[in-house]
This record gives C-alpha cells, sequence and structure tokens, in this order.
C-alpha cells in the first residue's frame, strides 16, 4: 500500500470522527495539536526512533506518546489517534496523514486551499483583496498560504487544486508579446 494511500484512509476516518455529530472537538483545534504533536516528533531524532523502532515495545510507544500529549495538552480524540497510528506502526506516515487531514478538513468545510507566490512580502490589505477575488472566482471560500519566490519579478501567481491564476510581471510581459507577434 503507498504511503498516500494510508495517509488518506487514517485521515478521512479522523475527519469522519472529528467532523461527525456529536464530535466536541472543533476540526481547526485537531488540525492544531496534529501540527503541534508532529513538529514535537520532528524536533527529536531521538523520538522517532523510538517511535519508528519496533524493538521498542508497544506499551512504551503509548506511555510516551501519553506523555507527551499531556505537555501538549492534546485532546482525547488526537491521543487515541495517535496510539492507533502507534499499534498499526504507522508514525512514519504521520506528516503525510496531517497535510491529508488538512486537505479533508478544508474540504469538508466548503474552504479551497490555495498557494499564492508573489515577488515580496505582501501587506495584509492586498493579502486579504487577493483572497476576496479568489473566493469570486472559485465561489468558495479559500484558505491562502502566502510564500515568497524570488523568480517572480513582480505581482502573484496562485494555484487552486490543479487551476494557475498567473498575475505575475513575467506572464503579462509573455501576454504582450503574443499580441505583438500576431499584429
Amino acid at each position: 500500500m503507498t504511503s498516500s494511500v494510508i495517509a488518506s484512509r487514517y485521515a478521512n476516518a479522523l475527519v469522519d470522527v472529528v467532523a461527525g455529530r456529536g464530535s466536541r472537538l472543533e476540526p481547526q483545534q485537531a488540525v492544531a495539536e496534529l501540527r503541534a504533536f508532529a513538529g514535537a516528533l520532528a524536533a527529536s531524532p531521538e523520538l522517532q526512533g523510538a517511535l519508528i523502532s519496533p524493538a521498542v515495545p508497544g506499551a512504551r510507544k503509548r506511555a510516551v506518546v501519553g506523555r507527551i500529549a499531556d505537555i501538549l495538552g492534546t485532546s482525547q480524540v488526537i491521543r487515541n489517534f495517535l496510539f492507533v497510528l502507534i499499534d498499526h506502526r504507522r508514525i512514519p506516515a504521520l506528516e503525510d496523514i496531517v497535510e491529508t487531514f488538512e486537505l479533508a478538513v478544508d474540504e469538508r468545510l466548503g474552504f479551497s486551499r490555495a498557494e499564492i507566490r508573489s515577488a515580496n512580502e505582501m501587506p495584509e490589505a492586498q493579502r486579504a483583496a487577493l483572497v476576496a477575488q479568489l473566493e469570486r472566482l472559485t465561489g468558495r471560500r479559500v484558505r491562502p498560504r502566502f510564500a515568497v519566490d524570488p523568480e517572480l519579478i513582480g505581482g502573484a501567481v496562485a494555484r487552486i487544486g490543479s487551476t494557475v491564476y498567473d498575475g505575475s510581471v513575467r506572464a503579462r510581459l509573455d501576454d504582450l508579446g503574443r499580441r505583438l507577434a500576431a499584429e
């Protein structure tokens, strides 16, 4: 089984629990708790090794995860999910599972994920205007991720799914060059 299939199965199961009726855990809180645990795991190669090693008994791994969850203030739902990952030896896939979980939560809540690259850091007013424009274009709420791309001359490029909205200076110059060549 590929890691993306594994990540998808575990992430969708967790979304069913978190987004289901009667859940007391908000989906965004679940994302934050998973990210916090993944960050703690990434910061400690020793912890990674212990949680991945087949030589360490499952009960000991659960105890360690339980202590970390206590320190991080992790909810019982996420704590139990981490125990399932331990029991099924899926901790190495945690980062993929968290990413897939975030995407699935966004999808269920009606958000589209937008990757937005700009030549320079955008002021907050510009960010808000760009997000509002993308929401008008897509007809959905947009959850943006901004990044600076030094290869851009100016402007911005937004990707939502497989659709690219290219408002970069390079794209405008290319378009101008094509129009001039056609005349």
